[in-house]
């Protein structure tokens, strides 16, 4: 079981994460809701397409374009549609 953990609570758990490029994609149902609210952030990778981004909330506490995922990944990264990965101080356990 793979877990996604920031202020104390488990953002995400999963046996079924997809490793890319050293970060854990979580299918998104896997991903409690509760603690996502829509970022404004986008970025652009050149092989898997544009990026949208979560902001965190925590029991009061925000972390800015903490999660991020591709909602149209382009055809090699297929294999992350769906999923959501985390930064910016998300404490990843294995």
């Amino acid at each position: 079981m793979v877990k996604a953990i920031w202020n104390g609570k488990v953002i995400a758990d999963s046996t079924d994460t997809v490793m890319v490029e050293g970060n854990h994609y979580f299918p998104r149902n896997s991903v409690n809701a509760d603690y996502l609210r829509d970022g404004d952030m986008h970025t652009t990778c050149p092989w898997k397409g544009k990026a949208d981004y979560h902001t965190l909330e925590v029991d009061g506490k925000v972390n800015p374009d903490a999660a991020w995922y591709y909602p149209t990944p382009k055809e090699k990264a297929l294999n992350i549609t769906d999923r959501i990965a985390f930064w910016r101080g998300v404490t990843i356990e294995e």
